[in-house]
């Protein structure tokens, strides 16, 4: 019987993103499980992980020798993408790293935009500043899904070259609205955030608190629409 790799939730979203056929770069890919069970299920026939540091690159050399894939998944030792060359990779996952970092990873290898490759990004934080970033490098985000993994939620992108509509605050936030089943609760996540910044500047003698005030005021009036939107949605 052949083997398979299950995958939890949050990289199984991931999964379900990646084209079919393509190679695949998994950038800080730790145990290689993204592309060892897309290997394993036949979505794609090969793929390079690569990751930053020796210890989980030698994570995911056990794991493509346990699964009897060698040959089928190549290594690199990297910063990101910079030991991976554009016509090696079909696509290129980056998941489980800060937004920040995933903007410096994409800003260091413009040919993920002049190639139009397709990216699938799993923002572990500053989601927000990565959205921004996208939209004001030539990229576009063409779909966004969800998923729940213990009582976390988690949302991936699916990113190619192109122009992004400008994106409210709120979107900004929160990505653009969905009558997904998970959106209720995701909108309600940063509602509570938006709400919880709020209150901590309500004692705030800084300067610049009225102004960011009308921002997160003007955020959390844009999340409270799109949660009447999605409430409409469900009915």
């Amino acid at each position: 019987m052949a083997k398979k790799l299950e995958l939890t939730p949050r990289l199984r979203m991931v999964a379900d993103l990646i084209p079919e056929g393509v190679r695949l770069a998994d950038v800080g890919t730790d145990h290689a499980y993204l592309p060892a069970a897309l290997v394993l299920e036949g979505k794609i026939p090969s793929a390079i992980a690569a990751d930053l540091r020796p210890g989980p690159l030698s994570r995911a050399k056990t794991t493509v020798r346990a699964y009897g894939l060698n040959g089928r998944i190549a290594f690199r030792l990297c910063d990101g993408l910079k030991g991976i060359g554009p016509e090696e990779v079909g696509a290129v996952a980056i998941a489980g790293m800060g937004g920040e970092t995933i903007a410096s990873i994409l800003s260091a290898a413009p040919w993920t935009r002049e190639r139009d490759m397709t990216l699938v990004l799993q923002p572990m934080s500053s989601i927000s500043d990565l959205r921004l970033w996208l939209s004001q490098n030539g990229y576009e985000i063409v779909q966004e899904e969800l998923s729940r993994e213990g009582e976390t939620l988690y949302t991936a992108l699916l990113v190619r070259a192109g122009e992004m509509a400008p994106l409210t605050p709120a979107e900004l936030w929160a990505g653009r609205n969905s009558a997904a089943p998970l959106r209720g609760e995701w909108l309600d996540l940063w509602l509570g955030k938006t709400e919880r910044a709020l209150a901590g500047l309500s004692q705030s003698r800084q300067e610049s608190a009225p102004q960011r005030r009308r921002e997160l005021e003007q955020v959390r009036s844009g999340l409270l629409e799109m949660k009447k939107e999605w409430e409409t949605w469900q009915r």
